[in-house]
């Protein structure tokens, strides 16, 4: 990033803080630098960085966090105002939709995989597994939607990518309540969709991928389901 001209302060740092997060050198789900890092790398001063991110944040592209700081929610204007319209959406339908994408996004990441993708997924996949075995709930839940992002990059649609970035959002938020109520990791499954992604086998993608939403779909089913009369 470059010190900018002092005309038109706010949205030429508007457009530089755009350009970080449009070109994924700031990737969804990861904080944006503070405030003072900002002035530092813009040249700024404190009130117009503040304006650029406030910016940011009406179009839906970042969001700030009390305590935590502000994170990349979306790489695009459009994905900012998909992730506010599925912001209140039901779970079962969150969920559904996830089944009807990430089905697909698993056989055609299976057909398309290259070298990096191969890395990517292993990796996405140890650190899922790791989360869930040392850190915080929420903290595991964020490194799992990255895990099902990495499935999605590796379809090679950039129109199903940004989509499911726009989602990402609201996807952890079923996580949290579906962890909440049945504490299912499904660790198997995971590995699963993993090991026939690498190996290539689309066919065995797309029934692991359907096999994991299917046990979702039913563990759901179940906490809804009324209690059995007593006899």
């Amino acid at each position: 990033m470059q010190h900018v001209q002092r005309s038109s302060l706010i949205s030429q740092v508007t457009a530089q803080l755009r350009e970080e997060i449009v070109s994924k050198r700031w990737s969804v789900g990861t904080r944006i630098p503070t405030e003072p890092e900002l002035c530092e790398l813009t040249g700024t001063g404190r009130n117009t960085v503040r304006e650029a991110v406030q910016a940011l944040v009406h179009a839906g592209m970042v969001e700030r966090r009390q305590g935590s700081g502000t994170f990349v929610m979306a790489t695009s204007d459009l994905g900012g105002t998909l992730g506010k319209f599925f912001a209140d959406s039901q779970d079962r339908d969150v969920t559904e939709l996830r089944r009807t994408l990430e089905v697909t996004a698993a056989v055609l990441a299976a057909e398309r995989r290259d070298t990096e993708d191969i890395r990517a997924l292993t990796e996405a996949l140890e650190n899922r597994n790791h989360s869930w075995a040392n850190d915080t709930t929420e903290h595991a839940i964020a490194v799992d939607a990255r895990f099902h992002r990495a499935i999605v990059a590796a379809s090679h649609n950039a129109i199903y990518l940004e989509f499911y970035d726009s989602l990402l959002p609201t996807i952890e938020r079923t996580m949290r309540h579906h962890v909440t109520a049945h504490g299912n990791g499904y660790a198997d499954e995971h590995s699963a969709l993993v090991d026939a992604i690498v190996s290539g086998d689309a066919e065995g993608a797309r029934i692991a991928s359907l096999t994991f939403f299917d046990e979702l779909g039913t563990d759901s089913q179940a906490t809804s389901a009324p209690e059995p009369s007593a006899r």
